[in-house]
């Protein structure tokens, strides 16, 4: 039988939750459904798992970000698990890779630069050192290196950050906002007279141009987006209560009576 004395051990720490992984991956011993999973398999929760972190944020519920972060934290160890078993990396070499690459990355803090400069100024030094490494990786071209796996509206900001630094951007929102117009103009006269992949296409381009914008106006979409998802649930939500209030539902009411509690719900919220 195996020693269980560390896998209950609650001072355990970040041993006892390396064990209890390899224990759950163990072959012969182990959870099937954990012996079973692999990188793909797990890249979605790890990616579920980053946004249930951010949703904890944004509602500033602290006991749940306690809980979504060490969710988050067993993804690392679930791949580092995996990768040992493969004998691509361990955890330990993982933890020394992200340490190196820190200290490499800060030398105004761990080296012999002057912290003395401004907050732009340790962005581009660090955009520049960023750049050298993407260099020794043999990523050469400027768009290089930006992740495939990342939401469309943050990696479409991305790749316009990189196209921005060798001097391909709009010099002010103006520009952006014409360019909206023109690519809305070019979605519905797709929609009128193109096949249902060019008109994917051209609203493709309209979310493309409205990304470059968000970034113009410092904004993260994704951000702006979760938020007036979370605005649009609460407002709906109010609409139903209203509707349930008066023995109705949103399938026994009409768009016209729905939109009129809409602007109630808008109204009484401007109030606040």
């Amino acid at each position: 039988m195996p020693d269980d004395t560390l896998i209950h051990d609650p001072d355990g720490g970040m041993p006892r939750l390396l064990e209890i992984m390899r224990r759950l991956r163990d072959p012969d011993t182990g959870c099937p459904w954990d012996i079973e999973q692999d990188f793909a398999s797990i890249a979605p929760y790890t990616i579920e798992e980053a946004y249930e972190v951010a949703d904890a944020i944004t509602r500033s519920d602290w006991g749940e970000l306690e809980g979504e972060l060490g969710d988050l934290l067993l993804q690392t160890v679930y791949h580092t698990q995996m990768g040992s078993e493969a004998g691509h990396f361990t955890f330990d070499s993982v933890v020394r890779a992200i340490s190196d690459k820190m200290v490499a990355r800060h030398p105004h803090v761990f080296g012999d630069e002057s912290r003395d400069k401004s907050a732009e100024q340790q962005t581009a030094d660090w955009e520049k050192i960023k750049a050298a490494e993407r260099a020794g990786k043999a990523q050469t071209r400027t768009l290089d290196g930006v992740a495939t796996g990342l939401p469309a509206l943050t990696r479409a900001v991305k790749l316009q950050k990189r196209a921005a630094r060798v001097g391909f951007d709009w010099p002010d929102t103006s520009h952006v906002i014409d360019k909206i117009v023109e690519e809305a103009g070019e979605l519905v006269e797709a929609r009128d007279t193109l096949t249902q992949t060019e008109v994917e296409e051209e609203f493709g381009d309209l979310l493309f141009v409205v990304a470059n914008l968000a970034r113009h106006l410092d904004i993260d979409p994704e951000t702006a987006l979760r938020a007036t998802n979370a605005k649009f649930t609460r407002r709906f939500e109010a609409v139903e209560d209203a509707l349930k209030a008066s023995g109705k539902t949103p399938a026994d009411s009409n768009l016209a009576e729905m939109d009129a509690l809409w602007d109630q719900v808008k109204a009484a919220e401007k109030m606040l």
